[in-house]
This record gives structure tokens, sequence and C-alpha cells, in this order.
């Protein structure tokens, strides 16, 4: 964006100031921009968004450095969804396989998606702190063992206590994948990049589906696609290691290196400090980034995790045209949230994801209704299309609005914190589902799970609406050079050392000046 523009009001202070001005500011086309000197002073000003670009043009703007980290981001975030998915696909299986019923069965659903959000703090505040390289390799290598052992728990209770560690794990993958993948990508590329890593998560559905296509509807067939998934978790962490910490760490230990008078404060006290002062000053948008994450987390597993469970009761398919069903409308969920992520470079982030929840809900009764495998396999894929629209959206929104020392913890949390309230949803759903019954097309009384996900997607689809409208957008946010949390002195000891410099009449002097204030461009 240019940095020039009609003179904009600030931004209003207070949650409900804000609120309106955000509201307002959703239906006007250009955006309200705060724009930071070099002397740290801001201005607001009006600026159109950027013509939207040849998504040819915006891939070629990312460095080799930038697409292996960006692909190593997607490819974690795949094999954490593969890993997820293995289970929700085959609740049918492991109901037969321990003798219990479904609703029991998506008792380790909840169960992984309780402990998720703890996993993401401890994770997410050590890659802050230490690097996004070494607790992305821990976290994927016990994904992998957990699936095993998730193979030979013996008994339903052992099942449900290794879920519950699986979750733990689990949590710790977003924050740093999303981290890693889009810190150092161009401003103009990360709507684009941002649709196509979340649909990581939609991209690992669609291969933990073929897998259990591949693998047929026998009981014991489910222990293939949990060694599948093993394999996957494994391997990328033994990918990651073959490549280098996040630029950002590198640049940050160079600079303490050759600055070592701005960090002698430097270590977990001044980090946990730093933790402080953003919580302080940030908890607006925490709660504000948790509730929206509540919403999107209850928005996707109530419309995905029961819906082959729906296909094989409800509709009576059998497991070969289930997975092909769900291997239809996961497609449908990568290509849209690669398309509208896109589209939120130019449109903004809210107004995509409000346009394309409000869509999903009046695709709902095509969804539900049709009888026939090709019917219900294209309205899943348009389905999704929006769903995981809105979900494309996600990964840089949060970024952008995530205090920019914690873009591995602040995202990571507040995702699985949002996973964690949602938790209980593939329960609720089965639990009304097996307790309701209907005639279906063949005039058989089966589970309702048709109308419990319509109406559940219905209202948690204008829960987003009501939510994203009058909340914040910082589309275009400038993060990428945000010093280390923990690493340095405070904003005040940084903006103290630049005006002593700036009194010298050096040049060498005033060049160190610009250097200092480059390292508190967070404040900007």
């Amino acid at each position: 964006m240019s940095t020039h523009g009609e003179p904009a009001e600030p931004i209003a202070k207070g949650i409900f100031a804000t609120a309106k001005q955000s509201f307002g500011d959703l239906f006007r086309w250009k955006q309200r921009v705060e724009i930071t000197n070099e002397y740290g002073e801001s201005t607001y000003v009006w600026q159109a968004p950027p013509p939207l670009k040849n998504p040819i043009s915006l891939f070629a703007q990312l460095s080799l450095t930038d697409w292996t980290f960006f692909l190593v981001g997607l490819l974690a975030w795949t094999a954490d969804a593969f890993d997820f998915h293995a289970l929700s696909i085959q609740t049918t299986k492991l109901a037969k396989y321990y003798d219990t019923s479904k609703t029991n069965i998506t008792t380790a659903i909840t169960l992984t998606l309780l402990l998720r959000s703890i996993g993401a703090a401890i994770f997410g505040l050590v890659a802050d702190r230490y690097g996004r390289k070494w607790p992305l390799v821990v976290n994927m290598w016990i994904l992998g063992i957990l699936q095993i052992a998730t193979i030979y728990a013996p008994t339903f209770g052992g099942f449900l206590g290794v879920r519950a560690l699986f979750g733990l794990f689990m949590g710790g993958v977003y924050g740093s994948a999303i981290a890693m993948a889009l810190e150092n990508c161009p401003t103009e590329a990360r709507g684009l990049m941002s649709g196509i890593l979340q649909q990581g998560y939609s991209f690992g559905y669609v291969l933990a589906a073929c897998a259990n296509l591949g693998v047929g509807g026998s009981t014991n067939s489910y222990k293939t696609v949990f060694w599948i998934g093993a394999g996957l978790s494994i391997g990328v962490g033994c990918l990651r290691i073959l490549f280098p910490e996040s630029k950002q760490f590198i640049e940050a230990k160079r600079h303490k290196k050759e600055h070592p008078e701005l960090h002698q404060n430097a270590g977990a006290g001044a980090f946990w400090a730093d933790c402080k002062k953003m919580l302080v000053k940030e908890w607006r948008m925490c709660i504000y980034c948790i509730i929206l994450m509540t919403w999107f987390n209850y928005y996707s597993h109530t419309s995905q995790d029961s819906y082959t469970t729906f296909l094989l009761t409800e509709k009576e398919f059998n497991n070969a045209q289930a997975s092909r069903g769900s291997i239809l409308m996961k497609t449908g969920a990568c290509v849209g949230g690669t398309i509208i992520g896109y589209l939120s470079q130019w449109v903004g982030r809210r107004r995509a994801m409000i346009v394309s929840a409000f869509i999903s809900c009046c695709l709902i009764p095509a969804w539900i209704l049709p009888t026939t495998e090709r019917s219900l396999s294209a309205s899943g894929f348009f389905m999704q299309f929006f769903v995981q629209g809105a979900w494309g959206v996600i990964p840089i929104h949060l970024n952008e609005l995530s205090p920019p020392a914690f873009r591995s913890s602040f995202p990571g949390v507040t995702y699985q914190i949002g996973n964690m309230i949602s938790s209980p949803s593939a329960q609720i759903v089965n639990a009304v589902a097996e307790s309701t019954f209907m005639t279906n097309f063949r005039n058989e009384r089966v589970e309702a799970y048709g109308p419990t996900m319509g109406v559940a997607t219905v209202v948690i689809a204008l829960g987003i609406i009501v939510t994203t409208a009058p909340g914040p957008e910082k589309r275009g946010a400038r993060f990428e050079l945000a010093k280390i949390a923990g690493e340095g002195g405070s904003d005040d000891n940084l903006a103290r050392k630049v005006a002593d410099i700036e009194r010298g009449n050096s040049v060498a002097e005033k060049g160190e000046a610009r250097q200092l204030e480059t390292i508190n461009v967070d404040k900007a």
C-alpha cells in the first residue's frame, strides 16, 4: 500500500467506540491505515487497496528461502490434519472395534480439542523464545509416535488416554507452522499464501479420506490409516531438520552479537516481562480472537466431522461412496480457501469472511437434502468451498492482529482455545442425531444427522457474521521486522538510546540510530 492518502481520524478508544468505527469502516472501500514515520510519530490515512495481482506474479515475489519455509509449514499442517481426521472419518469402524457407540468414540475428538490449547501455549511460547525449528520437529515426531500408540491401544480407556495426549502435542503445530510459513511472505502475497496454507487442513482430510477409501471398509482397516499418519508426521519432522531456523531468528542472533549493549537484559525474565506487557496491552484483542476462533472451530467441526457418518447412516452410502463424497467435499474446501484467501487481499479480510459465511447459510438445503452420490458430492463441494473459504483468511488475519513479537504463541493459543471451547461439537452433533430420528428417502427411520448439522451450521455462520462485522482488521500490517520477545531492553530504553545517538553529529551515529528504530518497529 502507498504511504500517502486522504487523512483519517485515529482509531477510536474504548470497546464500543472501536466496534462502531470498525463496523462503519466495513462499508468503506478504502482502508484506515496507521502510518508511523522514522521518529515514531503516527498519523492515519485512508488508502485504497492495491489492485488484484496475477497469482503467478505473487508467487514470483517469494524467494527460494520463502518457498522453503512456506512448504515445510504447509506439510506440517497437512500432516497434523491427517492425524486428526484419521479418527473422525473412521468413527463407525472404531465404534465397531471397541464395541461402543459413535458418540462415545467422538469423546476422543473432544479430548483432543480440549488439550490442544495447552500444547499451543507451551510450544508457542517456546517457539517465540527459542525459534520455530526444534519445537516443530519435536511436535511432529511425538505426533507420529502417538499415532502408533493409537493402533496398539488395547482398551477403549487406553484409546481415550492416547488421544488426549495426542491433542496436547497437536496443539503446538499450528502456531509454529503458520508463523514460519507466513512471517517472511511479501505483503501483497499474504492473502493468497494464507488461503493455500490453511487448506493444508483440508488437504490432510482429503489424504485421510483417500487412505480410508484405499484400505476398505473392514473394521481392522483403521489401523493402516493410522500407520500412514505416523509415517507422514515423523517424515515431516525429519524434513524440517534439513532446513535452517527462521530468518527472523537468524537476524536477531546476528544483531545480538553486533549490538550487545541493546540486549543486556535479554533472557527468560525479559521474555516473561514482555509477555505480561503484551497481555496488559492486548487483552481485548486476545478475547476477541478467542471468540472469533470459537465460532470458526464450531463452523468447521460441525460441518465436517460427522459428514462421513451422515452419508453412511442417513443416506445409507457404503464406505467407498462415503469416502468419495468426503474427498470431493474437501477438494472444494482446498479450492475455496485458496481463492477466497487470495481475494481477501483486495476486498478485505472481514468482507471475505462475512460473504463466505452468508453464502454457506444459503447452501445448507442443497447440502443435506439430495439423495444421490453425485448431488451430495456437488453440494458438499460448494458448501466447503465457502466454509473453508472463510477459513482461508484466518492464518493471515490472526498474524496481522497478533502482537508482532508473539506471532507463534498468539495465533496458536487463540486458535486452540477456540478449539477447546468448541471441543464438544462432534459429540453434540452425534448425541443429538442419535437421539433424534427422521424418515429418509426410503421411508426408513434413521438418525437425523442432516437436520442437526444444518441447523447448527446456520447458527454458527450467523455468529461469525455478527462477530466479524464490528471486529478489527489490520490488512497489510508490517510485522516481519519485529523484535523477538525477551531479546532487548524496554521500548523506553531503546527510545532513549535513539535520542542520545541523534544528538551526536556523526553520520555513523545517525545511521546507528536508524538501525535502533528499525529494531523497535513492533510499535508501528
